[in-house]
């Protein structure tokens, strides 16, 4: 029996096997006609680095496309023309934009489509136009180049501030100024010396017991005023009797002067009437001129217990 193995043949279908499989892959993904595409041309304003041709067009991360042409723009040398062909069933609206996208580390880039607004209208190509055109947003990297340019403009415009005001006129200023702040907080600690905050702490203990002193104080001012409208009514009281005393006095000496006009002259009667009303007069003067007395010699006798002295309340059996 014949065990050799002819591997001209064996490889001779292998490579067979491996073409069909090829042709199956390419026809599976890519479209059989053009009648299932769509060309779109994008037109961007930064770098394209990593862009490549058939470089995926992607929409939310699925396969679409692919780029056809990577060229500089006829009308405008500042950009750049790239070209796709996108399946007709992607859902290219006028709001759709598309994005220059690295892929991770690689530094290759794709484009992705984002479809912006569901309810405008489909994009079509305009008056003078071959083919659609797709607008565009800056890169994330684009944005971050023209977030750091920016940065770095205001950091140049601040360093250039920061050097005119430190010109050499207005560091002999800020010199100066150092210098009396320095002046200035040595005759400060030369002020405050322990001696004067030892006094400043003196005035303030005094201070705070001279408020204490006011405020035991006020009670007994307020009591003395107490006393002084007790007096004054009792003062009004007695002057309010000797001139009822004086008017009763009047009238007696008005009937007194009508008798004697009308020859009834009566001491008896008339002394009747007099004397009750000149006993409740005199009897009211004296106890008027005991208590001005009285008052005028504990005055004399101790001014200070006018303001000072309080009344001693005597207590009841079993009172507390």
């Amino acid at each position: 029996m014949n065990n050799k193995v002819n591997y001209t043949a064996v490889g001779f279908f292998v490579l067979i096997g491996m073409v069909l499989t090829l042709g199956l892959a390419f026809w599976m993904l890519k479209p059989s006609n053009d009648n299932e595409t769509t060309r779109y041309n994008i037109y961007f304003d930064e770098s394209v680095l990593g862009l490549h041709l058939d470089a995926p067009v992607k929409y939310r991360g699925i396969d679409v496309g692919k780029v056809t042409r990577i060229n500089i723009s006829q009308s405008n040398s500042e950009q750049v023309q790239v070209q796709a062909t996108v399946l007709k069933t992607t859902p290219i609206k006028e709001s759709t934009v598309a994005r220059l996208t690295a892929q991770g580390i690689t530094g290759l880039t794709y484009i992705n489509l984002t479809l912006g607004s569901n309810d405008a209208p489909n994009l079509v190509a305009k008056k003078g136009e071959t083919y659609p055109t797709i607008a565009t947003v800056p890169s994330f990297f684009e944005n971050m180049e023209q977030s750091l340019g920016g940065l770095s403009v205001e950091l140049s415009r601040s360093l250039t501030g920061a050097s005119k005001l430190l010109n050499e006129d207005n560091q002999r200023e800020i010199s100066q100024i150092l210098k009396n702040t320095a002046s200035l907080t040595a005759k400060m600690n030369a002020l405050l010396d322990e001696k004067t905050i030892q006094h400043l702490q003196n005035a303030s203990a005094n201070l705070d017991s001279l408020i204490h002193n006011l405020d035991l104080l006020t009670p007994r001012v307020d009591s003395l005023i107490g006393k002084s409208i007790t007096w004054e009514d009792e003062i009004s009281s007695s002057m309010l009797s000797i001139k009822t005393t004086y008017v009763d006095m009047g009238k007696t000496m008005d009937t007194i002067g009508m008798a004697v006009d009308n020859g009834e002259f009566n001491l008896k009667a008339i002394g009747s009437d007099i004397l009750p009303t000149l006993n409740n007069a005199f009897l009211g003067l004296q106890e008027l001129m005991i208590n001005v007395e009285y008052a005028l010699e504990r005055y004399k006798r101790s001014p200070s217990d006018i303001l000072y002295k309080t009344e001693d309340v005597k207590k009841a059996p079993g009172e507390k």
